[in-house]
């Protein structure tokens, strides 16, 4: 077994982040967290294949709304908690879920 050090996609990040947002509300986002979480973790240990896992992810996102409207409900659901938007990075969901913070924000 051997483990790789490797990023999610930033759809996979998105998941992730509403995933761990929603958990609070209702069980299945625990579970559905959870359940992606162990793909994570056997995709690493070269265990499960990345194309299945990305398969995985698209037809969760999908199921939610898509990436956009996932992005925009984990950042209205933490702006709503604190009152702010606070994750910061360069990578493609830090930037778009800043740009829909901004908007937001701005109202």
């Amino acid at each position: 077994m051997t483990k790789k050090n490797e990023k999610p996609s930033p759809e996979a990040k998105a998941l992730s982040l509403f995933l761990m947002a929603y958990k609070t509300i209702h069980p299945i986002y625990k579970e559905k967290s959870k359940r992606m979480n162990r793909l994570w973790s056997l995709v690493l240990n070269d265990e499960f294949s990345r194309s299945e896992y990305i398969e995985e992810v698209q037809n969760t996102l999908t199921s939610y709304g898509g990436y956009s409207e996932v992005v925009e409900k984990t950042v209205k659901f933490y702006i709503e908690k604190t009152g702010e938007w606070t994750l910061k990075g360069d990578d493609k969901y830090c930037k778009d879920a800043q740009q829909i913070a901004d908007k937001i924000l701005a109202k």
